[in-house]
């Protein structure tokens, strides 16, 4: 009698790009710890190859999505995609607008044809608040005009649009995510095109002076990790007939000014001194609040930790990692 065939191992049910990255790598470490089977793929130009330890579980590609074929072979049997891949940076983009181009605009389009031929269910996409501009109306909310002051803030909105149409003409689940100032573990303390507090967190634990770019007072609606993810979760669940071809914003509600975020810093870093203050950089934008009521209403999305627990929670991360 033969033996028994082996099991066949079964196609992963989520692809996450950008896996490698500071949100990708948070997303895929969530759906494995609940059990799902996911694939993920970055090509490192953002992302860093120690940011897949603990996710042995996850089937990885090195790829690249400005390829179509690494599209296709990504969304191959995958029935929900996280699309977080981008070059996130507004002065990154100030400095190489053709590159941001590339890896937001031409790499979101060859993954959408990819998963409207694989038959993906749902394309979940990774937008920017940056997409508002520096328009002083407060809180930002869905319905306001765009009004993109950065390459990479023209990038992700059309990364949106792109998104939003591939549900209108092929009848691809969308769902758009307006992100608002991520940060927490395992973000990228090291480059100058890293967010303002993972840098923070690296140079005050250091004992360096950080600087801080204007006078301070503009203020972000700071959201940590663990928010985004749920946020994600919540977008992966959703009825289609709620969420599909919708557009809302992920984040907190609530603003904080970076001469405050500092003093909080001060303490929880112990550093002694005062920051260096410089001139305000080309693309940032002065303020920036959430209306997340949309995402209340069409998710049940409540942020899970506020912003002084989820910064307490990264300055411990870069303090036990080494980083700092």
């Amino acid at each position: 009698m033969a033996a028994p065939c082996a099991v066949e191992q079964a196609l992963p049910q989520f692809l996450v790009t950008g896996a490698a990255g500071f949100i990708g790598r948070s997303i895929a470490a969530a759906l494995l710890k609940r059990g799902h089977s996911v694939r993920g793929i970055d090509n490192f130009i953002a992302g860093k190859p120690a940011n897949l330890t603990g996710l042995e579980e996850m089937e990885f590609l090195e790829g690249d999505l400005r390829i179509p074929e690494d599209c296709a072979r990504a969304c191959s049997g995958v029935e929900i995609v996280f699309h977080e891949a981008a070059l996130a940076s507004v002065p990154r983009s100030v400095a190489a607008p053709a590159e941001t181009n590339e890896n937001c605009v031409n790499a979101t389009l060859n993954l959408l044809v990819a998963a409207r031929d694989a038959q993906v269910r749902r394309v979940i996409y990774a937008g920017s608040s940056s997409v508002y501009g520096d328009a002083p109306a407060l809180p930002k909310h869905e319905e306001m005009l765009p009004n993109p002051i950065s390459p990479y803030a023209v990038a992700k909105l059309a990364g949106e649009h792109y998104v939003r149409a591939f549900t209108r003409v092929y009848g691809l689940e969308t769902v758009v995510l307006r992100y608002f100032n991520v940060f927490g573990p395992y973000q990228d303390p090291t480059s100058q095109y890293s967010g303002v507090l993972a840098i923070f967190c690296r140079r005050m634990l250091a004992g360096q002076q950080p600087t801080i770019y204007g006078d301070g007072e503009q203020s972000r609606d700071f959201t940590f990790i663990e928010n985004v993810v749920h946020g994600n979760l919540l977008a992966a669940a959703a009825p289609a007939e709620k969420v599909s071809g919708q557009m809302m914003n992920l984040a907190t509600g609530k603003s904080i000014s970076l001469n405050e975020t500092f003093a909080i810093l001060r303490e929880l870093t112990g550093y002694k001194g005062e920051p260096q203050y410089a001139p305000a950089r080309a693309g940032d934008i002065r303020d920036s609040l959430a209306d997340i009521r949309r995402a209340e209403a069409l998710l049940g999305y409540r942020p899970q930790v506020d912003f002084r627990e989820g910064l307490r929670r990264t300055v411990e991360w870069y303090r036990m990692s080494g980083l700092a």
